[in-house]
């Protein structure tokens, strides 16, 4: 294992001291369990823990022996990263942090699965892994315990405020503050040798006064990297009044001593800064998920792109940004607000700003972000496109130079954009742009990965809509969303969920008056049929789909009437009951001869000879086959024809005539063998409706032939 204590004790710009905490860790994975011991080895990952208060450095150091870890060699399938704790101190769900680690293994999870679901996932998924689990701010150990793998071969490094003791055979790494010598060493970052030199009984006082901390030398080093002229004395009287420029937190009469270091360096380095830079770094206690960029930035502060990239340059450079991961080429740097400041900078925005400003500050980030979206969008549309024009003209800073680009911009601000809608909906006072956020988001992820492919993402999206929806009274939003999450449903599995979202949209489209939503209705109705034939319940589904049929008979509406009679003569054909089953056929295929949608006509003559054929009615089965491929020959749909050739070949050998049977299969064989040549596409509603199962020939069970 790479031995990385000569690192931490240079100042080269890098992590810093701990020597000894290091080796305690490294100590810890290769010490045997108190399980292993006692001869009964746990079915569990190893968990080390690391615990401090915040501004310790705790984050720093299991990133550093993390990275150490995965690049021994020992774990193969790398590092993995998860933060459980929102910036405003919210936990963040099983679920979400699941499917983040399940991502970078590569593993698409399912769409809408909950904690116990997604942790099931991962801990079977890590089970044929080696990797080394980094988990941030753990906000309690029954968070924690969901995620640790059952497997040896896998580490946790768990980061949080004190011990977890639920958590069994872990001894925490307990962190304090520095050694004083690395102390003097980070206030040398920003003070540079000569004043350290000059007055070193002022820098060991400065950094007793720090706590030794690492966040508070930091941020005091920043102060003195922005004021060379200064000297360590006037650091140290500076230092002592930083607490009294910031407000107390909310419900406490002065702050924790053990806070004060942090928060006099803190109140030190915003008194210190000019007016615009200050406003800027307040207004970043708005920042979606802790992450910024130019764009989140000059949003923000209502500034150009330029002067905010220069401040968020500055704003690390002075300790109070950690520059994030840099993510693809051309996205452009991100910056993470460290998770110690967030509480201080959220209390300097909500004494220092006025409630109407902080709005308008969120207003213009969200609306920025809505025009990148639509920018993002745009690429995937052609060449002079009323959307393309438009990116055209939009500033040379939102615009994408083709859909790779904006694609990968869209992944890497991905966990920033999805923190965005979240907060932007449990606000609650922006909801119109709340909902233009949802919806551009929601249409660049379908434009640039596919509904599929989306499909997790998307399921949240909608949960967000549908919170928004009923918090105004948009009915019909209401259930939309609820029909889009009922269809996620079916599609991964969760059937009795499916008809509990359908229900509920069924209830909210019918609603009253101007509230009622016909179109909704009716697709509800068929939705909840279509869950019903899933579960193989046919006689419920095919009276949902009745009722279906009614709403679109009372609304003339002939294509959805043909698609859901087709449907009930499906799923009817499967219970047996051929004659209603035949019943539903003719009448689909009445719908579409009045349409004058040749091609479906054809079809729904095709089911309705099938259903005749496994009835024992081979003559007017015949009949009616004969009558479809007359049709399909207008169609001009080779396979269409050829199906119908192969269904009377078998009618006419159950009838006896083999010489026919042989000329309809000899046919069939010879427009199979050709090239199959392009014929109109059918109308979308002819296209749809031939049956419950998709346009085949062969929508019939298989088992309804005996």
């Amino acid at each position: 294992m790479t031995d990385v204590t000569e690192q931490t004790v240079t100042d080269g710009g890098g992590f810093l001291g701990r020597g000894r905490e290091l080796a305690g860790l490294r100590g810890e994975v290769e010490r045997a369990g108190l399980d292993t011991l006692a001869g009964r080895p746990a079915p569990r990952g190893r968990v080390l823990l690391v615990a401090g208060r915040p501004g310790t450095g705790r984050t720093a150091l299991a990133e550093a022996f993390a990275a150490e870890l995965a690049a021994s060699g020992d774990y193969p399938d790398g590092l993995l990263t998860a933060r459980l704790t929102e910036p405003g101190g919210t936990p963040v769900t099983v679920e979400r942090a699941a499917r983040e680690l399940l991502a970078q293994l590569g593993v698409a999870a399912p769409a809408g699965g909950g904690d116990e679901d997604l942790a099931d996932l991962l801990r079977e998924t890590l089970d044929t892994r080696s990797a080394v689990l980094l988990l941030d701010d753990v906000a309690g150990a029954e968070q924690l315990a969901e995620l640790v793998p059952e497997h040896r071969a896998c580490v946790v490094v768990a980061v949080a405020g004190g011990p977890l003791t639920k958590i069994p055979d872990v001894r925490p790494c307990v962190l304090g503050g520095l050694d004083r010598p690395n102390a003097i060493r980070l206030l040398e970052r920003g003070a540079g040798p000569v004043r350290i030199t000059v007055d070193p009984g002022a820098a060991d006082h400065l950094a007793e006064i720090c706590g030794d901390l690492p966040a508070a030398l930091r941020l005091t080093a920043g102060w003195l990297a922005l004021h060379p002229d200064h000297t360590l004395v006037d650091a140290v009287r500076g230092f002592a009044a930083g607490a009294d420029r910031l407000p107390s937190p909310e419900g406490e009469a002065a702050p924790d001593p053990a806070e004060l270091p942090l928060r006099r360096a803190f109140g030190l380095v915003h008194a210190a800064l000019p007016a615009q830079a200050a406003r800027l770094l307040r207004l970043l206690a708005l920042a979606p998920g802790g992450l910024a960029d130019d764009h989140i930035a000059a949003a923000l502060a209502g500034a150009p792109i330029g002067v905010a990239r220069t401040l968020l340059d500055d704003f690390v450079a002075f300790g109070l940004l950690h520059a994030a991961d840099p993510g693809p080429p051309g996205v452009g740097p991100a910056y993470r607000v460290p998770g110690c400041l967030a509480p201080l900078l959220s209390g300097l925005l909500e004494a220092e700003e006025r409630p109407g400003e902080v709005l308008l500050a969120r207003a213009r980030m969200l609306e920025r972000t809505v025009r990148q979206l639509r920018a993002c969008l745009a690429t995937t549309e052609p060449a002079g496109s009323p959307a393309a024009r438009w990116l055209g003209e939009l500033p040379r800073a939102l615009r994408f130079d083709g859909p790779k680009p904006a694609a990968r911009w869209l992944d890497a601000r991905l966990p920033a954009l999805l923190a965005a809608a979240r907060s932007a909906v449990d606000d609650g006072e922006l909801d119109t742009l709340a909902r233009r956020l949802v919806a551009a988001l929601t249409r660049a992820l379908i434009a640039h990965r596919g509904p599929d492919e989306a499909a997790p993402e998307l399921y949240r999206l909608h949960e967000l809509v549908l919170g928004v929806a009923e918090r105004q009274g948009l009915t019909r939003e209401q259930a939309a969303a609820l029909l889009n999450l009922g269809d996620l449903d079916v599609r991964t599995g969760r059937l009795a969920g499916a008809l509990t979202r359908y229900r509920a949209a069924l209830e909210v489209a019918r609603g009253e008056g101007d509230a009622a939503d016909p179109l909704a209705v009716g697709r509800t109705l068929e939705s909840i049929g279509g869950t019903y034939a899933e579960l193989n319940d046919w006689q419920r589904a095919a009276d949902w789909y009745g009722r279906a049929v009614a709403l679109a008979q009372t609304r003339d509406d002939l294509g959805a009437e043909a698609r859901l009679q087709g449907r009930i003569g499906a799923v009817l054909s499967y219970d047996g009951q051929l004659e209603e089953a035949l019943r539903a056929w003719r009448a689909a295929a009445s719908a579409h001869r009045r349409r004058g949608d040749a091609h479906a006509y054809a079809r729904s003559l095709t089911e309705a000879a099938r259903v005749m054929e496994y009835a024992g009615q081979y003559e007017e089965s015949e009949r009616t086959g004969r009558e479809a491929l007359r049709l399909a020959a207008g169609t001009g749909d080779q396979r269409l024809q050829a199906a119908l050739r192969m269904r009377l070949a078998d009618t006419a050998d159950r009838l006896g005539r083999t010489d026919t049977a042989a000329v309809h299969r000899a046919v069939a064989e010879q427009i199979l063998a050709a090239p199959e040549e392009p014929r109109p596409a059918p109308g979308a509603e002819g296209d749809s409706s031939g049956s419950a199962e998709g346009n085949t020939c062969e929508t019939q069970p298989k088992r309804r032939r005996d």
